[in-house]
């Protein structure tokens, strides 16, 4: 399985932040949801990957290239989609694909006028005319039209309606259809990671906690419940997120398999119980951990 994208202890100093010598592997076919709270570091990792920053240290890949030597053909290779939308709003939507149109060499200017038609983009709409849903359809158009292999979406659907949501999320597996394609996008909203990334990868204060296929994350982590009154410290010492509740205490483990011959006599008992757990809860323990 080759990668598309390989991201190797990236480094990024701010004054009041640091992006921690981050490593990451996006293979060919497939969606990554970069997931983490305001401020994590999502959007600096983004800005790296299309060279709109200058890093410390580490080393960016895509396509098997580097920025040093091959910009041009990376950029021709990439769709990218920015946390805001930034056009000309005086200008049509037809005046912008000619405009983008002249920065991409395998341009189908074809493509683009079936992607807003089915959005329900006019094109003789002025930009300024159009809703933040309908900017983000025409960012995603502007983004596919030259046949990208990598799409990268920064917070996508953030602020957007369910409906909306759900339209930008079926086009972008419709993508990785072609198996030689693949997705990158970031978000808070792990709803949306759970219902289409392949691989999860979770950014808190500036460092990778977690990155990994999605269904092994949903099979190993597990959400334990300790009935009031029991102290199962080789347990509760497992946990992550730990809270109380009507129950006792509840925590998460991905320790859950050399923990399971521990557990079995006071599951029997109903002393414990052991759930199925989902991203966003993942996510939320491990936030409570790091703090």
């Amino acid at each position: 399985m080759s990668n598309i994208l390989e991201i190797s202890n990236l480094r990024k100093v701010y004054k009041e932040f640091t992006l921690k010598d981050i490593s990451l592997n996006l293979p060919r076919g497939y969606i990554m949801g970069l997931i983490g709270p305001n401020g994590a570091g999502k959007s600096t990792t983004i800005k790296a990957i299309m060279n709109l920053i200058n890093y410390d240290r580490g080393k960016i890949k895509l396509f098997g290239l580097d920025y040093e030597s091959s910009e041009e053909e990376i950029k021709n290779k990439i769709g990218y989609v920015g946390e805001e939308q930034f056009f000309y709003e005086d200008m049509t939507v037809n005046w912008m694909e000619k405009f983008i149109s002249q920065h991409y060499k395998q341009w189908n200017r074809e493509k683009f006028n079936s992607l807003i038609k089915r959005f329900n983009v006019s094109s003789t709409k002025k930009i300024q005319e159009l809703s933040k849903g309908m900017r983000v359809k025409l960012s995603l158009a502007l983004a596919l039209a030259h046949n990208p292999e990598l799409l990268i979406l920064d917070e996508p659907t953030s602020g957007l309606d369910p409906v909306v949501r759900s339209e930008i999320l079926k086009i972008l597996l419709e993508v990785i259809q072609d198996e030689n394609k693949s997705v990158l996008f970031s978000t808070h909203i792990t709803e949306d990671v759970e219902k289409i990334a392949d691989y999860v990868t979770y950014l808190i204060d500036g460092r990778i906690v977690l990155s990994a296929p999605k269904d092994e994350l949903l099979e190993k982590w597990k959400t334990i419940h300790i009935k009031n009154g029991y102290e199962i410290i080789e347990v509760r010492s497992k946990l992550v997120g730990v809270e109380k509740n009507f129950f006792g205490i509840s925590g998460l483990t991905d320790r859950f398999e050399e923990m399971r011959s521990i557990l079995n006599p006071y599951i029997e008992k109903d002393i414990v119980r052991v759930e199925n757990t989902s991203i966003d809860q993942i996510l939320i323990s491990l936030v409570k951990g790091a703090k």
